[in-house]
């Protein structure tokens, strides 16, 4: 029981250092140091996550970075997803899901690992013909001829009408995908959720941090619902509690620190560490599988 404080903790750190992701330890962390099954980590790692993206959501919606129709649509729409996910996990072998579980770690890692490198490589300079043409402007009372430069406005009219508008079908299949990665591994899928948002509904990253906490909260509690009254729902509640409570702390420090520390050391850092994770769960786990 006291070793749930110090995971959970660092969990909570890690979710609001990070924004997501963190959660995908949760599962790992329950399994082999707390010694709970896996298909009831997989439930107590939504009602985990769910609690505390909710409490992350809210320090986001009073900074006015939460869409909260959108986040609520997305969120239904990937109920369904979420669901069949978490019935899905319930009919497969522990030792395949924690395999499982083991690629989608290393998945996420390398994807991070990947963006950082790519967010290191200067971006190329656009060429000469993409430069917005200037147009020499007469200015009445301007010395010297009056004549000020400024771009034409029917380029930035055009720019506007070559941004893609939203795609329901892409959003549809966004929000099925993050819903059913929620339901099958348990995790928040704040790394799938993110890059949905801004790919599906164009918001800013910000805006889709704070969103995608919302969206979290509503799959992870449809797949709960789904697992409610099976033998994978029987869950110490004392061990619950305490990591869910330890969680929540270490969610709002964690927010304090991503301030002050450089988002791109913590991100690699924790992207090693999921490596590690993931490699340990491998090992505990493939043997059985073969």
């Amino acid at each position: 029981m006291l070793l749930a404080l110090p995971i959970g903790i660092l969990i909570g750190l890690s979710l609001g250092a990070l924004g997501g992701g963190g959660s995908i330890l949760t599962v790992p962390a329950l399994v082999y140091l707390l010694g709970v099954s896996p298909h009831s980590a997989t439930t107590a790692s939504l009602i985990i996550v769910g609690f505390t993206s909710l409490v992350g959501m809210a320090a986001h919606l009073r900074a006015g970075r939460v869409q909260v129709r959108p986040g609520i649509i997305f969120g239904v729409l990937g109920a369904g997803g979420a669901y069949a996910g978490s019935r899905l996990s319930a009919s497969i072998d522990p030792g395949v899901l924690l395999a499982a579980f083991a690629a989608l770690m290393v998945g996420v890692a390398v994807t991070m690992l990947r963006r950082l490198r790519a967010s290191d490589t200067p971006a190329p300079q656009p060429p000469a013909a993409a430069i917005a043409p200037a147009i020499p402007v007469a200015v009445p009372g301007r010395q010297g001829g009056g004549v000020a430069v400024r771009a034409a406005p029917a380029l930035a009219s055009a720019r506007a009408r070559q941004r893609p508008g939203v795609s329901p079908v892409r959003v549809v299949i966004a929000a099925t995908i993050v819903g059913l990665v929620t339901g099958f591994f348990g995790v928040g899928g704040g790394f799938v959720v993110v890059p949905a948002l801004v790919l599906a509904l164009g918001f800013g990253m910000p805006t889709a941090v704070g969103t995608s906490l919302l969206v979290i909260a509503i799959n992870s509690g449809s797949a709960l619902l789904s697992r409610l009254g099976t033998q994978h729902a029987s869950i110490g509640i004392p061990l619950l509690l305490t990591f869910t409570a330890a969680a929540i702390a270490g969610t709002l420090a964690g927010t304090r620190i991503a301030s002050k520390v450089r988002p791109e050391r913590l991100a690699g850092a924790f992207a090693v560490l999921m490596l590690a994770v993931a490699g340990y769960t491998a090992v505990r786990s493939v043997p059985a599988v073969l």
